[in-house]
C-alpha cells in the first residue's frame, strides 16, 4: 500500500515539474495525484471509517491553510480593483531595474516578516503586474520575491507556518530567533540579489500612470489603507485570539467588504459589481488553490501512513551530523511540504533532547523556511507566485533554482559560524 501511495505521488510530482511539455494543468495532477494516494490507503486498510476519519482532520488543516489564500487573494483583487498600488507604484520613482529589484526584495523581506511570506507575496507579486510590462522580466522578480518572503518569514515567529509551530510547540522563544536568524536569512537573500544584479542592467518599461479623479483617488486610498491594515492585524488577531490565521483573514476579507459596500451604496449596479467582493472573487486564480489542495492531500497521505516519519528516523540513524541533518531536511522541504516534515522532526525531538532554543530548533527554522524556495513547489510562497504569474516548474529550475540553493546554503554556514 505505501509503496503505491510513494510511487503515485512521485508520477505526479514528475507530472506536475513538466506539465509544459506534457501539456497537462498541474491542478488537475495534483488533485488525482491527492485522491490516488488517500484511495491506495484506504484500499490498504481493514477499517475504511478510521481513513475517513483521518481524512478529515487533515483536510480541516489544509482548509485553513486553503481559505487563508483565497482570503488574501480576494483582499489583494480589491485592493487592485480600486487601483490601490497606485500609492506604492507612484512612491517608487526608479526606473532602473537593478535599483528597483532591491527595493522589490528588501520591501518583501521585512513585509513577509510583519505578515507571512504567502500573503506577502501575494501582494508584491500583484505590485509587479501593476510595474513592469515585460513579462519575461517580471518573471525573474517574482523569482526574487519567492526567495525574499522565503528569507523573511524564517526569522520571524509569525512570518512561516514551520517557525510558528516551532514557536507555538515551545521549542523556540520570539526575541531568540529574531536575534539568531535575522543575519543568516537576510544573507540568504542578499547573495542571490547580488547575484541577479549582475543580469540587470537596463531601464524598466514602467505602465503608464492614469490621473484619477478627487473621488476616485479617496476611495482608493480607503481601501488601500483598509486592506494592508487588516492583512497586517491578521498576525495580531492570530496572537491575541489564539484561533488559526485563517480565521483572521476571513476576519479581515469580512470587514473590507463591508467596506466596499458602502463606499460604492449611491453608483449604479452595473459600475457597483466592478468594485464588489464577488467580483474579485471570481478574479482570483481558483486552479492554484485546487493544486495547492492536491499537493497538500498528497503529502497528508505520505504523512499519515507513517513515511515522513521512515524518512526522518532514516535521516537520524544514517547522518550523524546534526547540521548535515537540518540542510537535508531543509532541501527535502523543497520537494516535499515542509510543515509535515518538521511536524515529524518535532516528534523525533523532543524539549528534554533539544530544550527551548537549542541550536536544532533555531537551525531547523531556518532550514525549513528557506530551503523551499529551491524549487517553486517547495512553498507556499512559489506556489502562489506560479499562480499568479504562470511560472513554470522548468523556468524556476534553470534561472532561479541555483540561486536560491547558493543563498540557502550560504546563510546556513553563516548560522553555523556565529555558533561556531
Amino acid at each position: 500500500m505505501t509503496t503505491y501511495i510513494l510511487f503515485t505521488f512521485i508520477i505526479g510530482y514528475l507530472l506536475i515539474a513538466i506539465e509544459h511539455y506534457v501539456n497537462l494543468n498541474k491542478a488537475a495532477i495534483a488533485l488525482l495525484t491527492g485522491v490516488l494516494c488517500w484511495l491506495f490507503y484506504i484500499l490498504g486498510e481493514q477499517d475504511p471509517h478510521l481513513v475517513s476519519e483521518e481524512l478529515m482532520t487533515h483536510l480541516g488543516e489544509i482548509s485553513g491553510i486553503l481559505f487563508f489564500l483565497m482570503g488574501a487573494m480576494t483582499i489583494v483583487e480589491l485592493v487592485d480593483a480600486h487601483n490601490g498600488f497606485d500609492l506604492v507604484t507612484n512612491l517608487i520613482k526608479t526606473d532602473k531595474e537593478r535599483n528597483l529589484l532591491w527595493i522589490i526584495s528588501f520591501i518583501t523581506f521585512f513585509l513577509s516578516a510583519v505578515l507571512d511570506n504567502l500573503t506577502a507575496t501575494i501582494v508584491m507579486v500583484s505590485l509587479l503586474r501593476k510595474m513592469i510590462e515585460d513579462d519575461k522580466k517580471r518573471l525573474y522578480f517574482a523569482g526574487m520575491v519567492i526567495i525574499a518572503a522565503n528569507a523573511g518569514g524564517a526569522w520571524s515567529p509569525i512570518g512561516d507556518v514551520t517557525t510558528s509551530m516551532l514557536w507555538i510547540g515551545g521549542q523556540i522563544t520570539g526575541p531568540a530567533i529574531i536575534k539568531e536568524l535575522f543575519i543568516p536569512s537576510l544573507v540568504s537573500l542578499a547573495i542571490p540579489l547580488l547575484i541577479l544584479s549582475l543580469k540587470f542592467k537596463g531601464k524598466i518599461n514602467r505602465k503608464i500612470k492614469i490621473n484619477r479623479t478627487h473621488d476616485e483617488a479617496y476611495k482608493r486610498n480607503i481601501i488601500f489603507v483598509s486592506g494592508i491594515g487588516m492583512l497586517l492585524f491578521v498576525p495580531v488577531f492570530k496572537t491575541l485570539t489564539h484561533l488559526p490565521p485563517f480565521m483572521g483573514m476571513l476576519f479581515a476579507l469580512g470587514v473590507l467588504w463591508i467596506i466596499t459596500e458602502v463606499l460604492h451604496k449611491h453608483k449604479d449596479k452595473d459600475v457597483k459589481q466592478n468594485y464588489s467582493v464577488v467580483t474579485a472573487l471570481q478574479k482570483i486564480d481558483t486552479p492554484s488553490i485546487l493544486f495547492f489542495l492536491g499537493i497538500l492531500l498528497s503529502v497528508s497521505a505520505l504523512q499519515i501512513t507513517g513515511q515522513l516519519t521512515q524518512l526522518a528516523e532514516f535521516l537520524n540513524e544514517k547522518i550523524a551530523n546534526t547540521n548535515l541533518i537540518v540542510l537535508t531536511i531543509g532541501l527535502l522541504s523543497a520537494v516535499i511540504d515542509n510543515v509535515p516534515l518538521v511536524a515529524a522532526s518535532i516528534g523525533m525531538y523532543d524539549l528534554t533532547l533539544f530544550p527551548t532554543d537549542h541550536y536544532f530548533w533555531k537551525f531547523l527554522a531556518y532550514g525549513a523556511g528557506t530551503g523551499g524556495s529551491a524549487l517553486i513547489i517547495g512553498s507556499a510562497a512559489g506556489v502562489a507566485a506560479m499562480g499568479i504569474e504562470k511560472i513554470s516548474f522548468v523556468w524556476y529550475l534553470k534561472h532561479i533554482s541555483w540561486l536560491a540553493l547558493i543563498g540557502y546554503l550560504t546563510g546556513a554556514i553563516v548560522f553555523i559560524l556565529m555558533h561556531a
